[in-house]
């Protein structure tokens, strides 16, 4: 009897010493993910190349979903009424984990990569001024190391990859949640480029917002002949935006709002029939934004009083507040701390710290310590204003974001210093930081049920406890996919000349001749 004993501890403690299959599979796709670093490269450069903003991403959408063709991925075209929209699938059964990140770039961003001072491609041209040319890539280089993982070790579940489109405009994630894009989704993991590698869980620091475009109608007259025929539209815009920076000090610290007219008239010698403006309402949470909103329609109301027109409105795009889930999150965060920050050279410090003394920041270079977990904040610690339709997906399905290193700290966002790093070794970099991170996630939801289970428990019992999700789009609201057409058609030709071609040159860099990094 001793003797049998004594044989089952021995073999007790020979299987609880065998390695977890789980390690090994992550080390698999790690590794994977490492011998991917020029193809991760490559797709990083091209789609900045391309430099599409928002429901023009043309390009950008034909290069990727060919190459996830050529991976065995499922191709769905045209997602919500966006011709840009796609979601790629490959695989069958559950776990069902999609992977997003956006796609689009930004207005008058055209920026020499690796040039740490002004210097554009195209004067006035767009560009990638917030490192949306690197997510999708990302994903991309993590799904195939995760596929032929679970192809090899015949793992059961199925992977989505999807882009946002037109993020920028905060006009496409809403549409694809009423298009019923993530009803079969168990767990989204969305990447965004950071200059740091980390998650969050909770209530995220950023506001929701609803996009409202106001068109107001009057009647044309010689501005000079007979002004008194003519009832103007643009000082209806113009009595609406005064109304409201008065009233704006009488909203909640919380608050951010802004606007463009994007129709002011044709020519001054005409009264103004028709003139638009365009909104951006952001707060903390859903009751808040419609306060805001309704603010806005009232503004708009007394306006066209004032000046005896009629005024119309559009919703034009959403995004609600971001709440990210915590056991993914917690799970991502463990991940994150074995795969690290990367180690940067002395040319991507230079760089760094040359730009951030052209902004006269503080030339702290690029970081070398790992953010800790963050949790939820409170309204009261409410510092930035910035939204992501990000919100929308993560009310509907457990969600968790990864921010890389792939950009420069201390940068202002939405602008041309924050294209400069993002076809360098710096982004390079990032990007297969991480693809490690997000293809060993996979791995965790692939192989322990618990944790789905946990992310949907944590969902239902915590997240949406109290708060349900309400759209802010109508029923009848549709993708603005106008947007940003007159502007793509400018520039289009004039920049197909700079896009890169990976059959002649190693690097964008080198296709442009610069030398990294580039200082004064």
């Amino acid at each position: 009897m001793r003797l049998i004993a004594f044989i089952l501890c021995v073999s007790m403690l020979a299987v609880g010493s065998h390695p977890s299959p789980i390690n090994d599979y992550k080390a698999a796709v790690t590794a994977d993910v490492n011998a991917m670093a020029k193809q991760s490269q490559v797709m990083v450069d091209m789609v900045f190349s391309f430099g599409e903003l928002g429901f023009q991403e043309v390009e950008t959408s034909k290069y990727l979903t060919g190459i996830l063709k050529k991976e065995g991925f499922k191709i769905e075209q045209g997602i919500a009424g966006i011709p840009t929209a796609w979601i790629a699938t490959w695989g069958s059964g559950h776990p069902v984990i999609a992977l997003g990140s956006d796609v689009d770039c930004i207005p008058q961003a055209s920026q020499k990569p690796g040039v740490a001072y002004h210097d554009p491609l195209i004067e006035g041209a767009p560009g990638h001024g917030e490192g949306h040319n690197s997510g999708v890539p990302l994903n991309i280089t993590a799904a195939i190391a995760v596929k032929r993982l679970m192809q090899k070790e015949k793992l059961p579940g199925t992977i989505k990859i999807w882009p946002g489109v037109a993020e920028e405009l905060v006009a496409g994630k809403a549409y694809f949640v009423r298009e019923g894009v993530f009803k079969d989704v168990d767990v989204v993991l969305f990447t965004h480029v950071g200059n740091n590698l980390n998650t969050s869980w909770g209530q995220s620091s950023a506001t929701g917002l609803v996009s409202v475009e106001y068109t107001f109608k009057g009647e044309s007259a010689h501005a000079a002949g007979a002004p008194w025929q003519g009832r103007s539209a643009l000082d209806a815009v113009e009595l609406m935006d005064i109304g409201w920076n008065f009233r704006r000090e009488h909203l909640r610290l919380q608050q951010r709002s802004h606007y463009v007219i994007t129709n002011g008239g044709d020519q001054p010698n005409v009264v103004p029939r028709l003139a638009s403006v365009w909104y951006y309402f952001r707060e903390l949470d859903y009751e808040h934004i419609k306060q805001m909103r309704d603010i806005g329609d009232s503004m708009a109301q007394g306006a066209a009083l004032m000046t005896n027109t009629t005024v119309s409105s559009r919703v034009l795009g959403s995004a609600w507040p971001q709440h990210f889930n915590r056991p993914v999150a917690e799970a991502m965060y463990e991940n994150i701390k074995q795969v690290g920050l990367p180690q940067w050279s002395d040319a991507d410090q230079t760089l760094a710290k040359a730009l951030q003394k052209e902004l006269k920041a503080r030339e702290q270079g690029l970081a070398t310590e790992l953010m800790p977990l963050a949790g939820p904040v409170t309204a009261e610690q409410q510092t930035r204003g910035g939204s992501d339709d990000i919100g929308d997906v993560s009310w509907n399905v457990p969600t968790v974001s990864l921010r890389y290193p792939s950009n420069i700290p201390g940068l202002p966002g939405h602008n041309w210093t924050d294209a400069i790093a993002m076809a360098t070794p710096i982004a390079h970099k990032g990007v297969t930081a991480g693809a490690k991170v997000v293809a060993m996630t996979m791995i965790d939801l692939l192989t322990k049920p618990e944790l789905v289970n946990e992310s949907w428990k944590y969902f239902r019992e915590v997240q949406t406890k109290d708060t349900k999700y309400q759209p802010l789009i109508g029923a009848d609201d549709k993708p603005p996919t106008y947007l940003n057409q007159r502007t793509m058609e400018t520039y289009r030709e004039r920049m197909r000349k700079f896009y890169y071609d990976p059959s002649k040159y190693d690097t964008y860099l080198e296709q442009l001749g610069i030398k990294y990094p580039t200082t004064r």
